[in-house]
């Protein structure tokens, strides 16, 4: 239900410090111009994501019809897409991209039980690699060669964030680790697991964790790389929130993956640590920017932006 407070109606800086506090922290690196940008897409991306979630009136509706619209007539008369018009245009981002990062949404509204792999990497490219695509229209890079690496960087984020939320997911009848990796393991087990962690059944969610942000550390080094191709403001604000984002995981794997144990969050003194990090990333711009690793996106192909 739409609140006064709801991700609709606040600005678009009170949104971002209000849910996402990670990227709250990065935007003070970009400056104002693009630090409001950004700000902006995020409250565009987090109403999107809002709708899905039913947490606003008519939201999966709304949503679906946005879809249709930019579809089949190019825009969308939706009070959303109304309001932030001006700044779509603007900044004329691609209509395809918006579309795949809603279908990706309303994913999320029939049954999430993933079955592999390939099924959750094409997931993660439609919830947050598209906001990666988007992000480098709005940091003021021209190379398109970034592109990809906006993507790996997305799609890491996403799979820290599916680490992270195994247990809440689970609350909402949720599953997106692959059944080639668990099996046919329901939410409501994991559930029961969270109360008893050290049963023998529990141990494929252990091991499914790790694989997970294994996996996610293989697409943070090509997102990573990627940083040269942006100003160096926006390097460094990116870096900022990869590295903090990435931190959420390596707390997991110093706790031994306890997954039941709730939300992993990061100090105000690890962001500060990350964000000493992320100014000496700035270095790698000196240095030949590597190839990128088109393996990374063999199960990506036929999407928007993927080469």
């Amino acid at each position: 239900m739409v609140t006064s407070d709801s991700s609709e109606t606040l600005a678009p800086k009170t949104a971002l410090a209000t849910y996402g506090k990670s990227f709250h922290w990065a935007r003070r690196f970009l400056g104002n111009r693009m630090g409001t940008s950004a700000a902006q897409l995020y409250q565009f991306c987090r109403v999107l994501d809002d709708m899905a979630d039913g947490d606003i009136d008519d939201g999966p509706q709304r949503l679906s019809g946005i879809r249709k619209d930019l579809s089949t007539i190019g825009k969308a008369l939706d009070p959303l897409m109304l309001t932030h018009q001006t700044f779509l245009a603007e900044r004329q981002f691609s209509r395809d991209v918006i579309v795949a990062l809603i279908d990706g949404l309303l994913s999320d509204q029939r049954l999430v039980r993933f079955t592999s792999e390939s099924q959750l990497l094409r997931y993660a490219y439609h919830v947050a690699g598209t906001v990666g695509i988007l992000m480098c229209d709005v940091l003021d890079c021209s190379d398109d060669r970034a592109l990809d690496h906006a993507i790996d960087l997305g799609i890491a984020m996403q799979l820290t964030n599916i680490a992270r939320d195994i247990l809440e997911d689970a609350t909402m009848d949720r599953r997106y680790l692959p059944e080639s990796w668990v099996g046919k393991l329901e939410p409501s087990q994991i559930l029961i697991f969270a109360k008893t962690p050290s049963d023998k059944a529990a141990l494929p969610i252990y091991a499914a964790l790790e694989k997970l942000l294994l996996l996610a550390d293989t697409y943070y080094k090509s997102g990573m790389a990627g940083l040269t191709y942006l100003p160096i403001r926006a390097h460094i604000s990116i870096a900022v929130a990869a590295l903090v984002y990435r931190e959420i995981g390596i707390q997991l794997s110093k706790k031994d993956y306890a997954w039941h144990q709730g939300r992993e969050v990061t100090s105000r003194f690890t962001k500060l640590i990350c964000s000493i990090k992320a100014l000496r990333s700035l270095s790698q711009r000196w240095r030949p920017i590597a190839r990128h690793n088109t393996d990374l996106h063999h199960v990506l192909k036929g999407l928007p932006h993927v080469r």
